[in-house]
């Protein structure tokens, strides 16, 4: 039988996804070499068109684990091009979390793929779907931080080094803030087909509001503080210090860079 998802066109990499990756090489390259005559232009745009990489790979993966849990119309809807336009939200996959990383260095959750989830069967499919996303930013984590603690930036130029701790924070706090298990979120996904009903019921009215929720707790100080201690204990454990994130972050921001993180040729 000929479904929508054996269509090579709906497999087909998206150009731009090829795009981005090739900005995020190009200013990576920049990055490195000192190319730019300004870095934090090139940490700017190599950041960022990492972080929408992993924002791709993240919904890709998701729509992925469904196609093979038994949901065949993925395919058609574009999920498997690598497209961040074709996403259901691309406001909330794509604009809203870059505005985050601008704003507050905080790797925001994404939006969604619409997943016809009466075509699966089995509990453990559904949670493995719902996992698949933020297990895609603990991988895009480690890649990150393996040159850290494998003591591999011998030589590598302080502008990449601080860039790559800064994309590491991004991943690891995209990752927590996913496996929270609360309404409207990944974690809460992986949770949810194991709960009773009557409990799905009485929650499902908050799904909506649950990333609004997390978001309203982060502009508490105390929680604040508390969240971005435990992100910079993990990174810290993979030899990742926290003046480098500071310092990647700082130039991020290349319209407010301080002198203390300025790099000289």
């Amino acid at each position: 039988m000929t479904t929508a998802t054996t269509r090579h066109s709906d497999r087909r990499i998206s150009p731009v996804f090829i795009g981005i990756c090739a900005v995020t090489a190009v200013t990576g390259w920049a990055t490195w070499t000192g190319f730019s005559e300004q870095s934090g232009i090139a940490v700017f745009l190599f950041v960022t068109g990492a972080w929408i990489v992993s924002l791709c790979l993240h919904e890709y993966a998701h729509a992925r684990t469904a196609l093979h849990s038994g949901d065949i119309t993925i395919g058609a809807k574009g999920y498997l091009t690598l497209n961040p336009l074709k996403y259901t939200h691309a406001l909330l996959s794509i604009v809203l979390p870059v505005i985050f990383v601008i704003m507050g260095g905080i790797g925001l959750p994404g939006g969604a793929v619409f997943i016809e989830r009466d075509r699966i069967r089995g509990r453990w499919r559904h949670s493995l779907i719902s996992a698949a996303g933020p297990l895609t930013n603990v991988l895009f984590a480690a890649a990150c931080t393996a040159p850290f603690w494998l003591g591999a930036l011998d030589g590598v130029p302080l502008e990449f080094r601080f860039a790559l701790a800064f994309l590491a924070l991004l991943q690891v706090s995209a990752a927590l803030l996913n496996f929270l298990p609360v309404p409207g979120l990944d974690g809460y996904g992986v949770i949810e087909p194991w709960l009773s009903y009557q409990v799905k019921r009485q929650v499902e009215p908050f799904a909506p509001f649950g990333l609004l929720f997390v978001f309203a707790l982060l502009w508490v100080p105390a929680v604040n503080h508390a969240f971005f201690d435990v992100i910079d204990s993990i990174l810290a454990s993979l030899g990742i210090h926290e003046l480098e994130t500071y310092c990647g972050q700082d130039l991020y921001r290349f319209w407010q860079t301080s002198d203390f993180c300025t790099v000289s040729g």
